[in-house]
């Protein structure tokens, strides 16, 4: 139940630091990105290391950097793909799931070796 506690407030704090972040900074648009992944991840991350130590900690760090390296490749190519042609976005989007997801397991079985 501490955890929860815990948990709910530094992410509740870091969140709310992130959306300030975001409000400040122009365009709008980054105030969503700034809101969300980061402040969750350090959070995540701040708790993993009072938790279960720095080692654990720098696992998750490396699944989540290969995870963000990937998302950034399957969103370049759905990107790509949507602006060249008239593809719908559901289908454009699931269909290049496999690259994420591949790209990931790619990059966290490297880090692991």
């Amino acid at each position: 139940m501490t955890q929860i506690v815990i948990r709910f407030l530094v992410g509740g704090l870091v969140v709310s630091s992130f959306a300030i972040i975001g409000d400040i900074l122009r365009p709008k648009s980054f105030a969503g990105l700034f809101g969300a992944a980061p402040s969750v991840a350090l959070a995540t991350l701040a708790l993993t290391v009072a938790g279960d130590g720095r080692l654990y900690a720098a696992t998750e760090a490396c699944s989540m950097i290969a995870g963000a390296i990937s998302f950034f490749a399957y969103a370049s190519v759905v990107s790509w793909i949507l602006m060249r042609g008239k593809s719908a976005a559901l289908r454009v989007t699931i269909a290049a799931m496999p690259i994420w997801f591949g790209l990931a397991l790619g990059i966290w079985d490297y880090c692991l070796r």
